[in-house]
This record gives C-alpha cells, sequence and structure tokens, in this order.
C-alpha cells in the first residue's frame, strides 16, 4: 500500500512502532525518518531495543502497533526476504558466516537474490569483495577469518543483495582501535556509493566521524535526537548511558567550568 501520492525525501518511516515480549516493552511508539543518501546512528545502553526495532524494520518480527514506511510503503510485518527484493538489508551483531563455505562462496549467496545464474552471482560476489577488501580471502574458508574479517564479510554479504537502505548492527563491535579506523572508511564509501546507512553503535568515537543524525533509545523509547554533539550533550542521554546519580554530579561540575564535562567524552568512547 503506498501511504503517500508524493514521495518525501525520506526513505525509511517510523511511525508509533511498539512491540512487547512477555509483558515486558520492548519498543515503545518509537517514531523517526530517516532521510535518503543519510548516514544515521541508533544508539542507546545495552537491552534498549536498538536490535529489536532493527528486527521490526527488516521484518523478523512483527510489532504489535504502528507502521513502517518504506520509500512510501507499508511493509509492517513484510518478510525479509520481500524487504531485501526491494532493497532493505540489515547486518546481524553476532556474525555467523557459513562455515563450511569459502568467502566467495558466503557473499554469492547474498548476490544470488538479483542474480539467478550462479556464474553472474559469483562475478558480482568478486566484486563486492574487492570493495570490502576481502580480495585475499575469497577462496579462503570463512571460519578461518578473524574477527575483523568477519564483520567485513557480514558486510560483504548485505552489500551483495545491492541494498538502497542497510541495517548495520553493530558492525564494529569487537574490534581494536586500528581495525575501527580501518572499518570507518568502508562505512563512510557506501553512503558515497548512495546507499542509505542507519547503524546501531557503541562505539561513540565512530558516531562522532560517520553519522549525520543520531536517535538515541532508552527502555525501549526515544529519548533523543540531533546531531552527534548535541544528543553527546543531552542530560537524558547521558543519564541513560551513566546513571542519575553521575549525570547530576556532571551538571554540578559542568556549571563550575567553562570546559566540556568529561562525561562527554567518556560517553563518545564508552558508549
Amino acid at each position: 500500500m503506498n501511504v503517500s501520492t508524493v514521495m518525501d525525501d525520506n526513505i525509511l518511516s517510523l511511525h508509533t512502532i511498539s512491540k512487547t515480549f512477555v509483558g515486558l516493552k520492548a519498543v515503545s511508539d518509537v517514531s523517526f525518518n530517516v532521510a535518503s543518501g543519510s548516514l544515521t546512528a541508533l544508539i542507546g545502553p545495552n537491552g534498549a531495543g536498538k536490535t529489536t526495532l532493527f528486527a521490526l524494520i527488516s521484518g523478523f518480527i512483527k510489532p504489535d502497533s504502528g507502521r513502517v514506511i518504506y520509500k512510501g510503503e507499508d511493509i509492517t510485518g513484510h518478510p525479509p526476504f520481500d524487504n531485501a527484493t526491494k532493497g532493505l538489508t540489515r547486518t546481524f551483531q553476532i556474525v555467523q558466516p557459513f562455515a563450511g563455505q569459502t568467502v566467495l562462496e558466503n557473499v554469492a549467496v547474498g548476490a544470488h537474490l538479483h542474480h539467478s545464474k550462479r556464474a553472474h552471482a559469483l562475478e558480482y560476489a568478486k566484486h563486492v569483495i574487492e570493495k570490502m577488501g576481502l580480495q585475499t580471502h575469497t577462496h579462503k574458508p570463512s571460519s578461518e577469518l578473524t574477527i575483523a574479517f568477519r564483520k567485513r564479510l557480514e558486510l560483504a554479504k548485505a552489500l551483495a543483495t545491492q541494498p538502497q537502505l542497510i541495517l548495520l548492527d553493530e558492525v564494529l563491535a569487537g574490534l581494536n582501535p586500528r581495525e575501527i579506523q580501518e572499518m570507518i572508511p568502508i562505512v563512510k564509501s557506501l553512503v558515497n556509493e548512495g546507499i542509505t546507512v542507519l547503524m546501531i553503535e557503541h562505539v561513540m568515537q565512530a558516531v562522532m566521524n560517520l553519522a549525520e543524525k543520531v536517535f538515541v533509545l532508552d527502555h525501549g523509547s526515544l529519548i533523543a535526537e540531533g546531531t552527534p554533539v548535541e544528543v553527546t550533550q543531552n542530560e537524558l542521554v547521558i543519564e541513560a548511558y551513566l546513571g542519575k546519580g553521575t549525570a547530576a554530579r556532571l551538571k554540578g561540575y559542568g556549571a563550575k567550568s567553562s570546559s566540556p564535562p568529561e562525561s562527554n567524552d567518556s560517553l563518545r568512547s564508552n558508549g
């Protein structure tokens, strides 16, 4: 169903999305827009509902109420395969490649979504592998990859489906500082190629470097939105990450000092 006769600049719009599991409100009336061609971050403490929201958007679970609008179409509850065919795909926080297959074979699985012939799928997979810097691992069993290269493989599998909107679930988690710095340009390159990115991320250094806009979830509710600088200075965000007592002490510190509160640096680095 098309909900608008005129497409706006938002590739994704959520309207009061909610989901409850056994009495626990995992996501509560969340609404926001993601602009086409943007790189947007979704942050929040552990258990805030971020991954559940990704599952609701991508169709892995159905919301109790609310709507998911993708490119002007209501896709609420549509299965993941249908959404991937339309250009909406996601990665997973815990990477689980097909261990018995090579890197090339793993990526080709995603390429088969739009390339029915095996030869064409493999050829496109090689193209994606090169973009991800995995060329030297093309024929290596995926089980032999380090966590850093498994993260790249997870992203390559998603990119092979030729997405227009990609949901990245902690693609930097588990990486050391050098590996994070190497991955940041790869994520940036997606937007340069016209792919819209919505990413869950705890590495606030990366959020500060990558995101144009940030949405903050806490206990399933949207508590803040804005630029990375704006949200890291938001009292509700600091309180959600550090607790009310710490937030109050830092507020007092800020009133006595013209320098930025230490909490902002802590929030950026520790997320």
